[in-house]
């Protein structure tokens, strides 16, 4: 028990120390000499930098505080803790990599790969369950009791930010900054939930029995049978949920519609799908 914890503090923090070197990469790097403002406490200290001449990494000091203590009222101690962690750690990346050399001086490249890296950066820090401090502990907050997926949560708090970005900046510029929270916003998910997606499929139809042996036997996926009646005929028959990867979607309907043209299909998105199929030993195969 105590190795398994042992395990998991060790694995956090190193999420925690990657993502926030990572994330001052892409400030120092990218986001400051560009003027893209990124959004969340990030973005705020280019703006302050931009038009006050701040340093980032003193601003980064002086916000977190209040931060913090949002955090441990409302995120747990356990949380608080990785986040006073994580809000240490990262202004000091920010002052130990300023001035290193600028990745491209192309504004919209500078977009796209400031996006990437930050929700790379940010993905890493929320998956060792912490924060760098500052606006992205509102969005945790947001989460945690509203149940909405963190990467919104984080298009939402830091596109405030990016909009007080038109007083230091062009909307030209200001536009790169929304490419920039998109992609962000994207990659956090992304890292969030994982690279495999996968979709949810429901199926009815009189030749359940058939089609129960096609997906077992020939296509290798798992099948759970629900007794269902109809509302308007109220004839009784039987619900097959399956759960496959996405790639594997057009396979799976030409099948199912070959066997019964007429059968009822639904299928949503799935996310965060665990168990026996989907280890991660599974998911590798289905990548390559």
């Amino acid at each position: 028990m105590k190795n398994s914890i042992l395990k998991n503090f060790i694995k956090d923090t190193l999420y925690v120390i990657i993502g926030s070197f990572i994330l001052a990469l892409a400030i120092n790097s990218i986001l400051l000499p560009m003027s893209i403002v990124s959004g969340g406490i990030s973005g705020l200290t280019i703006v302050l930098n931009h038009l006050f001449g701040f340093n980032p990494a003193l601003v980064l000091y002086a916000i977190n505080i209040p931060m913090l203590i949002l955090c441990f009222i409302f995120l747990g101690k356990e949380n608080g803790l990785k986040t006073v962690f994580g809000s240490l750690i990262f202004p000091f990346f920010v002052g130990t990599t300023t001035g290193i050399p600028v990745l491209t001086e192309n504004a919209l490249l500078a977009a796209v790969y400031g996006g990437i890296a930050v929700g790379i950066g940010l993905g890493l820090v929320f998956r060792g369950n912490a924060s760098t401090g500052g606006t992205a502990i509102p969005a945790q907050i947001l989460h945690k009791y509203l149940k909405v997926p963190l990467g919104l949560c984080i298009s939402i708090v830091d596109g405030s930010i990016i909009l007080a970005g038109l007083l230091a900046f062009d909307v030209d510029r200001i536009l790169f900054s929304m490419i920039c929270l998109f992609l962000t916003g994207r990659v956090i998910d992304l890292i969030q939930v994982g690279v495999v997606r996968s979709k949810n499929v429901f199926i009815v139809s009189p030749k359940y029995e058939e089609i129960k042996l096609t997906l077992l036997k020939e296509l290798d996926k798992g099948v759970t049978m629900i007794p269902v009646k109809g509302g308007y005929h109220e004839q009784e028959g039987m619900l097959l949920m399956t759960v496959i990867k996405e790639k594997d979607f057009p396979k799976v309907k030409e099948e199912l519609l070959r066997i019964d043209e007429h059968a009822f299909i639904i299928s949503m998105n799935a996310s965060e799908v665990f168990g026996r199929g989907f280890s991660l030993q599974r998911m590798f195969e289905y990548m390559e």
